[in-house]
């Protein structure tokens, strides 16, 4: 009678200590997991050019403005783009077709402390169907600001 007591509170010592362990394990996990998807989705403002193409993508792919003031200035002048993002959406609603932008290489040219001038061309592209309509380049500007170790896009221009 006492063996089987005995055994009892062993299966039960042990169950509790392999659950006090799967536990531990699964804590572990979820914090490895924390840190990886924290590192992840941090926002990268440590370069003009990175900075840009963030904006980039936020204003002119994913037209999210949420999103872009991630990446401008407080008053970022962003006329001129912000026409061509209208015209862009404008063509999609009239004509029915997906209008999407792409760009290039990003030059990087400093004008100054803590300001730099991004440089790229970009290509909208209309298609319908899979099928590519038309196609046309442009070249801008986009103007970076650095304030305490971020960088920000504060205007953009297509120059003539």
């Amino acid at each position: 009678m006492k063996s089987g007591r005995l055994r009892s509170r062993r299966a039960r010592l042990l169950l509790a200590l392999t659950a006090g362990v799967l536990g531990l394990l699964c804590l572990g996990g979820a914090g490895i997991f924390f840190v990886l998807y924290d590192d992840a989705t941090e926002i990268d403002r440590t370069a003009p050019d990175t900075v840009t193409d963030s904006f980039l993508l936020a204003f002119l792919v994913n037209r999210d403005d949420q999103q872009v003031r991630l990446y401008t200035c407080d008053n970022p002048d962003l006329a001129s783009i912000t026409r061509l993002r209208d015209e862009m959406i404008q063509r999609e609603q009239k004509f029915g077709v997906t209008v999407s932008a792409s760009w290039g290489a990003l030059v990087r040219t400093s004008i100054g402390a803590g300001q730099e001038d991004v440089g790229t061309q970009l290509t909208i592209s209309s298609a319908s169907g899979g099928k590519l309509n038309s196609s046309r380049s442009e070249e801008w500007i986009f103007r970076a600001t650095e304030t305490n170790g971020a960088w920000r896009v504060c205007g953009a221009t297509k120059p003539l």
